[in-house]
């Protein structure tokens, strides 16, 4: 009999402080309806000093048990998606786990930028299918705005900070239905930041950390990969467009969002946007929109749903979710 992993409960945490489109008039030579008209973003949520993506991930995690009624030691696996770790090590899934007090469960990473949190949904229903386990948290956490440089207009507009959690359960009735993980990193020019530990900082500020994109030849890549692996999920599983009841996209452009909903025929009334509200929170997006979709009663038990996100790398990832 087929293991399955199903959505025991959500949650989410975004950092007080926002900044508007307004502000950032202030800060660089841009203007709202420019941002808006290209971006679809409104306002973004922005850390302060002491927030890490580590504190927002482990505040998203206790919201999501808290929902689920469960303890942090019911646990048996903690998988965190996410470009901006606190520490090169320990891992941000180490200092959740630390911080949420199960430790002696496995914990750790993954770095897929903006497909962290559906390169870990993937990751973790593998190890339930496997039945190596049975209750899985799954994090995308993100401090995007620590790697932003606000003298370049073109990127700065874009980014927000944020956390998602999603608690997966074994069950034997449906839930995860296809997970689809790809990569091609000939592209990993047109999405990146330079520097590291092994290849070395710079002599600028913040040690040259910053997000640089071609953005044309990401949107352009973007909505012709997301339009492939639509088709590719709907395959698998011998569906047809139709028969999915919501999108619920990576929130990066209102675009890119348009151009998937189209390819699906979907009504953008079947499309959960929250990118107005937040911005880019790369890896925190789809589950900051799940669990918005959900908690509002939007998405209701049975239906079906299409998870999709497309992040620096390249990296692209979908999943097929009976809720």
């Amino acid at each position: 009999m087929r293991i399955y992993s199903r959505i025991k409960a959500t949650g989410s945490a975004l950092p007080d402080k926002i900044l508007t489109n307004a502000d950032l008039e202030k800060m660089v030579d841009t203007d709202d309806k420019w941002i808006q008209d290209r971006t679809g973003i409104k306002q973004r949520h922005v850390v302060v000093d002491g927030e890490t993506t580590s504190t927002l991930g482990t505040l998203a995690a206790q919201k999501s048990l808290a929902k689920a009624g469960m303890k942090a030691a019911d646990l048996d696996l903690i998988i965190v998606g996410t470009t901006t770790p606190d520490l090169i090590f320990p891992s941000t899934a180490c200092l959740i786990q630390n911080a949420l007090g199960c430790p002696g469960i496995t914990a750790f990473d993954v770095n897929a930028a903006c497909s962290g949190s559906i390169y870990a949904l993937g990751v973790a229903d593998k190890f339930i299918q496997s039945g190596q386990h049975k209750k899985v948290l799954v994090i995308g956490a993100e401090t995007l705005t620590r790697m932003v440089d606000w003298t370049d207009r073109t990127t700065c507009v874009l980014f927000g900070d944020g956390a998602s959690a999603i608690i997966l359960e074994a069950s034997k009735e449906p839930g995860i239905l296809s997970t689809h993980l790809h990569a091609d990193g000939s592209h990993g020019d047109l999405l990146n930041a330079t520097v590291g530990v092994s290849a070395g900082l710079k002599n600028e500020p913040n040690g040259g950390l910053k997000i640089r994109m071609k953005g044309n030849e990401v949107f352009k890549t973007a909505v012709r990969t997301l339009g492939k692996i639509v088709t590719e999920t709907l395959k698998a599983n011998n569906m047809k467009k139709a028969d999915v009841d919501w999108l619920i996209p990576h929130q990066a452009n209102l675009r890119i969002i348009l151009a998937t909903a189209k390819k699906l025929n979907m009504s953008m009334e079947q499309v959960v946007v929250t990118v107005d509200k937040h911005g880019n929170t790369s890896a925190a997006s789809v589950g900051l929109a799940l669990d918005e979709a959900i908690s509002s009663g939007k998405v209701k038990r049975g239906e079906i749903l299409l998870l999709e996100a497309f992040g620096g790398g390249f990296t692209w990832g979908s999943a097929l979710i009976k809720y």
